[in-house]
């Protein structure tokens, strides 16, 4: 697939470039990243190369990853913002943002809008969102994207080398007032 460019009022998002590498690399030096992220720690030179000259282009052309970078209009790297296919009619949704616009509500915004194109354009039926628990951050963002959190997944989760527990938490269609592509009966206690 060709890569999609995703605009809205304040966030263009679009696949990353060999022209991106260094934004990338600088901005996952942040601790934080590294930490709660499955980005490589440290992460050098050559992980960021990896992932805009290879993983992303890899990813788009056979439809496996969708790869968003999240850049203010003024051409700043805010974020970054994956979707991942993992079965028909579902993917998951992973990011991070860049220390310096942490605050803003830039990937709330994007995660919306990548949604809203995942749903309509992908024919994705559920869009789910993992986070180690602990990750507070990562977890505002998806309840203000309007995800709902499910539980807890035991050892669900590797971060370098390292099985850990993770929060799980889902967006369906209906939840941005969108039609389903497949009906959806909801379980009864």
């Amino acid at each position: 697939m060709e890569p999609v460019t995703l605009t809205t009022d304040r966030l263009l998002l679009r696949t990353v470039g060999a022209q991106d590498t260094d934004a990338v690399y600088a901005a996952a030096q942040d601790p934080d990243i590294q930490r709660w992220t499955t980005v490589p720690s440290p992460y050098l030179p050559e992980h960021a190369r990896g992932f805009t000259e290879e993983l992303v282009p890899g990813g788009w052309a056979d439809g496996s990853m969708f790869t968003f970078g999240v850049f203010l209009h003024a051409g700043d790297l805010a974020g970054m913002l994956g979707i991942t296919m993992r079965s028909p009619g579902e993917a998951e949704i992973g990011f991070w943002a860049a220390k310096e616009h942490r605050g803003n509500g830039y990937i709330t915004e994007a995660a919306v809008a990548a949604a809203r194109w995942a749903f309509t354009r992908m024919s994705v039926d559920r869009l789910e969102w993992r986070a180690e628990v602990g990750n507070k951050a990562s977890r505002a963002v998806a309840e203000r994207a309007g995800f709902t959190l499910e539980g807890i997944l035991r050892s669900a989760l590797n971060n370098k080398g390292v099985r850990r527990d993770c929060w799980v938490g889902s967006l369906l269609p209906s939840d941005l007032g969108l039609p389903p592509t497949a009906p959806y009966l909801p379980g009864r206690p």
